[in-house]
């Protein structure tokens, strides 16, 4: 007899771990299927650490097939879901169309970047979501040095030396720590440029790091603003122009270089579904199931998951939050074959790790506030316990990094057109419409 078949959406942390869980579980009970739009799951966290030009682009990028036993992998873009017949519609990359029947489904679609109505951003500014964008920023922070260094006017030169992220949440935090490393570093290899690259760093919030405990907060405010870093909490960008951008309490800053960093969405597939959703999210129950259709499973950043450590409110979206979601949508899945008994999602935060670049780090593991080189172990050994893969090559980046300088060359493979804010990145959780 033909085994019932199991799909899942997207490999972004909690369909990867949805699929690694399931095929240890239930291979021999069920055809596993996973649908992504790339043949990789990426590794977010360290992306301002590809950026900033300390660890390879590729060290990130986990293979699907190879480190998923037992699992079939699908690379197309999903673009339809039938909940009544059970099929998932996608494209292939060379644009065929071809469908997925399926006995249980798993929705683990991710994020796309959060956009706001201020003129010119769309247009202006860059996202920082994907491989692309890291691979597209650290080109243009080296151009935009090397073009400040020819540059004869000294207005135009600051201008380009100057970079503006907007968002001060975990992202754009480690994305200006480490941005004002490398910039330095850069600098220092260019006798002709008088001037020091500047870094902003704005949020309306009114501290960094607003969703952390305030102790991570001033860690990392005193390290940004002893490095260099202009932190302006209560502050944003009102307009942005090709040359610049108004900031909300009035200002211009002349700018060739603006990253959005304000934090992700659900995928608009979400809303799309025709089902109950908060917060532009999929509802479903502590079990992960879409109320209605006991075969569809929701979990990760897709999903309005209830917290049950906090009545009343739903998960925060993070990666911490998502692979636990994944293994426990595997698990049910499991229970739904006679694989074990169903259990309810329950998840209580062991601490959070914030690389700030250099020795410096912010973390409290188990509630313990760590700083400087403490943190810094605890935030690099929290990194490559949650990786999946590449590891050893990882370590042997940082090591790399620590000896010797970094390479200031540009790579040229993402032009500016190819990581538009408003869609999200080739290089997210597959994105369904």
């Amino acid at each position: 007899m033909t085994k019932p078949r199991v799909v899942i959406v997207g490999a972004g942390f909690a369909g990867y771990h949805a699929a690694k869980t399931l095929s240890r579980l239930a291979r021999d009970r069920a055809e596993i299927v996973l649908l992504n739009s790339t043949d990789y799951f990426l590794y977010l966290p360290l992306l301002p650490e590809v950026a900033a030009g300390v660890v390879e682009p590729g060290r990130i990028a986990v293979p699907l097939t190879g480190t998923l036993d037992g699992v079939r992998v699908v690379i197309g873009e999903a673009d339809h879901v039938d909940l009544q017949n059970r099929w998932v519609g996608f494209t292939q990359p060379e644009g065929d169309r071809n469908r997925l029947a399926y006995d249980r489904l798993i929705l683990a679609v991710g994020s796309v970047n959060k956009l706001l109505p201020i003129p010119g951003v769309t247009e202006y500014a860059h996202g920082f979501r994907g491989l692309p964008e890291a691979l597209f920023l650290h080109d243009k922070v080296i151009r935009q040095i090397e073009l400040a260094e020819q540059a004869e006017d000294p207005a135009e030169q600051q201008a380009r030396a100057t970079f503006v992220v907007v968002g001060a949440g975990y992202t754009g935090t480690e994305v200006a720590a480490h941005g004002q490393l490398f910039t330095d570093e850069l600098a220092a290899q260019r006798p002709r440029l008088k001037i020091r690259p500047k870094w902003m760093l704005l949020d309306v919030a009114p501290r960094v790091l607003p969703e952390l405990d305030q102790r991570m907060s001033r860690t990392a405010d005193r390290v940004l603003r002893r490095r260099g870093v202009d932190v302006r909490m209560g502050t944003s960008v009102a307009v942005a122009t090709e040359d610049g951008v108004k900031l909300t309490d009035g200002e211009y800053v002349p700018t060739c270089s603006l990253i959005w960093c304000v934090g992700v969405r659900p995928d608009p597939f979400v809303a799309e579904l025709g089902l109950r959703t908060e917060k532009g999210r999929l509802v479903v129950d502590e079990y992960l199931n879409v109320p209605g259709f006991p075969e569809v499973y929701a979990c990760g950043d897709a999903a309005a998951v209830p917290d049950l450590t906090r009545p009343g409110e739903i998960c925060t979206m993070t990666a911490q939050h998502a692979q636990r979601q994944g293994k426990l949508a595997a698990h049910n899945v499991a229970a739904s074959y006679g694989q074990g008994r169903r259990r309810p999602y329950k998840h209580h935060d062991l601490g959070w790790v914030v690389d700030l670049g250099g020795k410096q780090a912010a973390a409290n593991p188990l509630k313990v506030p760590l700083s400087g080189l403490p943190a810094k172990a605890v935030t690099r050994g929290y990194h490559l316990l949650a990786m999946p893969g590449n590891r050893t090559r990882v370590s042997a980046d940082w090591l790399i990094d620590a000896a010797q300088p970094r390479s200031a060359a540009q790579l040229g493979l993402v032009p500016a057109n190819a990581v538009p804010l408003e869609s999200a990145s080739p290089e997210m959780p597959t994105r369904v419409r």
